[in-house]
């Protein structure tokens, strides 16, 4: 089985990208949706994130909001570290599952859709690794349309993440998102045509 990476930062088109992969044949494994799984409330992530940052950050049913922590930890670097500190080793456990789930399904290839694949230090679990870029204003205009953020709360995740010119020196594939679907179609279609 062929382990795909896909990273890149916040509105640079990786779940777009995975989404054309899933309509081509991968099985996607979004680590991110795997992080909310892991904020239900009464779970151990749940009580040491709430433990951590207060019960500010709970809405009415006593769910994480995670608008709210976002406005906590993205304006803060040692927070947002905490919150990696907790969060990362269980995600990367859970992840990991999944991987090893796919593995005995049969399945060809995985793709696994994560924002901190390299900073987390995750590419030890995967063959490949593809980054998404777009230009900066693009995606600020994007993440508008998307979450509704404005641009100072966009920047604000942005300046926490690591720079894409960073993550493509990582890379083996790199996807410039800045470009009509129908051409993004067939750029990830040629790229996997070509998988080895």
């Amino acid at each position: 089985m062929l382990v795909i990476g896909l990273t890149g930062n916040i509105g640079t088109g990786k779940t777009t990208v995975s989404g054309i992969l899933a309509q081509l044949g991968a099985a996607t494994i979004d680590a991110d949706k795997l992080g909310h799984e892991l904020f239900q409330p009464g779970s151990q992530a749940y009580q040491e994130v709430v433990a951590a940052f207060g019960e500010s950050i709970l809405n009415r049913n006593r769910e994480i909001d995670r608008h709210k922590l976002g406005q906590l930890v993205f304006n803060d670097p040692a927070a947002l570290a905490r919150l990696n500190q907790m969060m990362h080793p269980k995600m990367y456990e859970i992840t990991r599952g999944r991987i090893e789930q796919c593995r005995k399904q049969g399945v060809s290839v995985a793709v696994v859709e994560v924002i901190l694949l390299i900073e987390a230090g995750w590419t030890s679990l995967v063959d490949q690794v593809w980054v998404t870029v777009a230009p900066e204003a693009v995606v600020v205009e994007r993440v508008k349309a998307q979450r509704g953020l404005d641009e100072a709360q966009i920047l604000a995740r942005l300046r926490s993440q690591m720079p894409s010119d960073e993550k493509v020196k990582h890379a083996d594939v790199v996807i410039d998102t800045d470009c009509p679907l129908a051409e993004l179609k067939a750029k990830v279609s040629e790229l996997w045509q070509n998988l080895p």
